[in-house]
């Protein structure tokens, strides 16, 4: 069976819960075509808001859950896993229905405004409606656990008074629950929708058109270009192809299915274990969720939850991905040196160099974007901006290309650059300046014969975004309840201090309790719910031990994605399983050992907040960063069983002892970790002496 027949399985359709609609596909024939358009048009509509918005916050929330009702009812039917052959007319009742409440807001704005906190019967019966539908759509999305858990919380609101001991609270009544629900901004229509609807939304749209453009491609013929000739070359290639591909798809279940369908076989095509290979790709896949500048979809919540700039969150995460990519590469780089596992002949191998010549307009967009998270610019300004050259440089590139000479096809970028140029200075905003290049070079595209297929590129593009965000889109809605309930009641709080309770007060078994509730919830939830229901009970906790703001909730963060790698459900393991053709549990536990950077950084972080940049100078930074870097050295070779040489299990237990003594940070732990690493190095370095003498 090929890669691709083997990607079309049931079980692997329903794989990815950050994008949940890739399990459907496309429909066929008219039905089909409805769902496209429905996409472009989805597309569009965030487009335009982000460059001309005359629409209130309110309103522009509403008008994106109605679109992903439409969408989602449209993809998924009740019972249905795989791909739909067609859409029976009641979905298409509730895909319509969805919409048309959607709009609500819009049509009937300024009356909601007047009556604010005393909703009419008709306010009530259409949210009620609007939350059915919302549950309705999730559960065919992402099955029961997560809508049980939210729909456990309304009840919960309603009967406060006959609850026992901390969870009693005064109760609520019903028309204040559903005017919390719906009407307000703390509900479905609260920060994750907000998010949803803005940030999130556009940066999918932007890894979408890439990926349609072909920087897959590019990061492979890169990767391959760089390390493929190298001692385990294929691994590091899916390494270092899966972290490229991180910085524009958060969903780390994609990029197994993605990347891997390429790198899985080239690993088992050059010796790695089939088991190996899948775990290799799991891991590093699973890294794009925590690689800046795009991440996953909770950075941008957890910005907008704690109140910082995004640039900041990616800031703080700058090393500790530098370390999670580092050590899968130091992990693989052993494995190929204890079985001597060679790389790919440098002959065999694109150059790198010429990669990027060829694609290079797919690298500039991707540097604006960075520029401008960095510099201080918000995310919607910045993703809207990056789109916009995607556009731009994806169009510009199809029109130039028959031009014959570079000469010609600078004239060409010059006088566009001109265009632009003369648009702003027109006092244009950015934005609409960009949105103009676009519709001329739109234009010109739609008479060229080449353009128009770069057009359809880029209507697949909006397409396939569209469809992309309706998982996220749902998640963000559904875990609103959640969040409208807990502001309502206060259960946060009570949790938060059973949580200080259980503790007793220690920070390390606050950690240890806080990972364990992120791993199990992982099990079920996508990886927002799930960091939204513990930041919301652990962070507090975290934060009154001391611990900096944004490290708490990083700390939430990065124990939500290791969820997906950790067995027994270890996601990003099953995707991987279909591929390499193994079994899943095994990929799932040696992807743990592979992906120990990511158990043992955010608890380096806790300790040494200078890690994440949280505290100190450069030079704090600089130390725990070495620290790090031996210790998840040490980590590897414990794991793998190899340094210069075979390890004995005495050198494996004194690795692992020295690794673990670097990861705390409380008196003599660092000398002590430092002095049995030396020993380590000496006891290594005098046994692979001996070999050698031997031989």
């Amino acid at each position: 069976m090929s890669a691709d027949e083997a990607s079309d399985t049931p079980e692997q359709r329903i794989l990815d819960r950050e994008n949940p609609a890739a399990s459907v596909g496309y429909l066929k024939g008219s039905a089909g075509a409805w769902v496209y358009a429905i996409g472009v048009a989805f597309s569009a509509f965030q487009i335009l808001i982000s460059i001309y918005n005359p629409l209130s916050s309110q309103v522009v929330r509403s008008v994106h859950v109605g679109f992903l009702l439409l969408i989602a009812f449209a993809l998924f039917g009740w019972k249905e896993t795989g791909k739909r052959e067609r859409i029976p007319w009641w979905d298409w009742v509730l895909a319509a229905g969805g919409f048309l409440l959607g709009l609500y807001h819009f049509v009937f704005e300024g009356e909601l405004i007047l009556r604010a906190g005393d909703p009419s019967t008709v306010d009530l019966a259409v949210g009620c409606l609007v939350l059915a539908l919302v549950f309705e759509a999730s559960r065919r999305i992402m099955g029961w656990p997560l809508p049980i858990m939210c729909g456990i919380f309304i009840p919960y609101a309603l009967l406060g008074p006959w609850l026992p001991g901390p969870l009693a609270h005064r109760g609520f009544g019903f028309d204040q629950v559903i005017d919390q629900m719906f009407l307000g901004t703390e509900g479905i229509y609260g920060t994750p929708t907000y998010v949803s609807a803005t940030y999130i939304f556009l940066f999918i749209l932007f890894g979408s058109f890439l990926e349609q453009a072909g920087m897959i491609r590019l990061f492979n013929d890169v990767s391959l270009g760089l390390v493929g000739h190298m001692k385990g070359g294929p691994a590091k290639v899916a390494v270092i192809s899966s972290g490229f591909m991180g910085t524009i798809n958060g969903s780390g279940v994609a990029n197994v299915l993605t990347v891997g369908q390429f790198t899985i076989p080239l690993m088992m095509r050059f010796g790695y274990r089939p088991a190996f290979a899948g775990a290799v790709e799991a891991t590093a896949s699973m890294g794009g969720q925590i690689m800046p500048p795009v991440m996953g979809a909770v950075a941008f919540i957890m910005a907008e939850t704690i109140g910082v700039p995004y640039s900041e969150i990616a800031i703080a995460a700058v090393i500790p991905a530098l370390l999670y990519y580092g050590s899968a590469f130091w992990m693989v780089h052993l494995e190929a040196g204890r079985h001597n596992l060679t790389g790919m002949k440098k002959e065999e191998c694109p150059s790198a160099l010429k990669a990027l010549r060829q694609g290079w307009y797919l690298v500039l967009p991707l540097s604006v974007l960075i520029f401008l998270l960095f510099d201080g610019f918000t995310p919607a300004f910045a993703g809207v901006v990056g789109l916009m050259c995607t556009i731009v440089l994806i169009l510009g590139n199809s029109l130039s290309a028959p031009l014959k000479g570079i000469a010609k096809r600078l004239v060409f970028w010059v006088v566009l650059g001109l265009l632009a140029a003369l648009l702003l200075r027109s006092g244009i905003r950015t934005e609409l300046a960009a949105a103009g290049v676009v519709a001329v070079l739109t234009l010109a595209s739609a008479l060229h014969q080449g353009g128009r297929a770069t057009l359809k590129l880029m209507l697949d593009g909006m397409a396939n975004g569209a469809k992309s965000a309706v998982g996220v889109g749902m998640a963000c809605a559904l875990v609103g309840i959640l969040i409208g309930v807990t502001t309502l009641t206060g259960i946060a709080s009570s949790f938060a201090m059973s949580v200080l309770d259980w503790s007793q007060g220690n920070l390390f078994i606050a950690l240890v309790l806080t990972m364990i509730a992120c791993i199990v919830l992982g099990t079920g939830l996508p990886t927002i719910p799930n960091y939204i229901i513990t930041a919301s009970i652990a962070a507090p906790v975290l934060l009154k031990m001391g611990v900096p703001l944004i490290v708490s909730h990083m700390f939430v963060f990065y124990f939500g994605i290791m969820a997906d790698l950790t067995p027994p459900v270890a996601l990003a393991a099953l995707a991987a399983s279909s591929i390499c053709r193994a079994g899943h549990m095994e990929i799932g536990w040696i992807a743990t050992r592979i992906a120990l950077a990511g158990y043992v950084v955010p608890f380096m972080a806790v300790y040494a907040p200078a890690l994440m940049l949280q505290s100190g100078g450069p030079l704090d930074t600089a130390y725990v960063f070495i620290k790090a870097c031996l210790s998840v050295a040490l980590w590897g070779a414990a794991a793998i069983g190899y340094f210069w040489d075979e390890l004995n299990w005495p050198e494996r237990i004194l690795a692992t002892i020295a690794a673990f003594l670097l990861v705390l940070a409380i008196p003599l732990t660092d000398e002590a970790g430092f002095a049995l690493s030396a020993a380590f190095l000496v006891w290594q370095w005098r046994k692979t002496r001996r070999k050698k003498a031997l031989a």
